[in-house]
């Protein structure tokens, strides 16, 4: 059975703000489960008997070598891909950058990376970051 298509998969992702108030974004690559080509605030999936915050910490540094450090949750969102067939439930939270550069550890999952000011973020962006970043915009 697979996650997010044979039953509701559980994502977990987060916006991550460095020093200077920048946002880090990955675009999702030709081997990524879905929305390939687009940017988003990253994350991942929930592993059994993985807490949220636990699963976070460690998809960041798995895919990108960050620590970070959880501040808030922004939300839970319906992550729902029609067209790819897919459904998630995805817990999104405010981090900030702990350290790490930011490199690309999972280079068939990721083809670039970058950190953005609010106004010049790239472009298209996931579903499921529009979401995140109506919901944090409307906070501040």
């Amino acid at each position: 059975m697979i996650e997010g298509v044979d039953y509701i998969g559980v994502g977990v992702g987060s916006i991550i703000v460095n020093d200077q108030g920048l946002l880090f974004l990955a675009k999702r690559g030709r081997a990524a489960r879905n929305e390939r080509g687009m940017w988003e605030f990253p994350g991942g999936s929930v592993q059994f008997g993985e807490t949220l915050i636990e699963a976070i910490k460690r998809e960041i540094f798995e895919e990108y070598g960050l620590e970070i450090e959880i501040k808030e949750l922004l939300g839970v969102f319906d992550h729902i891909l029609p067209e790819e067939n897919e459904h998630w439930v995805s817990i999104t939270y405010i981090a900030s950058l702990i350290s790490g550069e930011a490199k690309i550890c999972e280079p068939e999952k990721c083809e670039a990376i970058g950190w953005f000011s609010r106004e010049s973020l790239p472009q298209p962006l996931s579903k499921i970051t529009q979401l995140n970043l109506y919901k944090f915009n409307s906070d501040v």
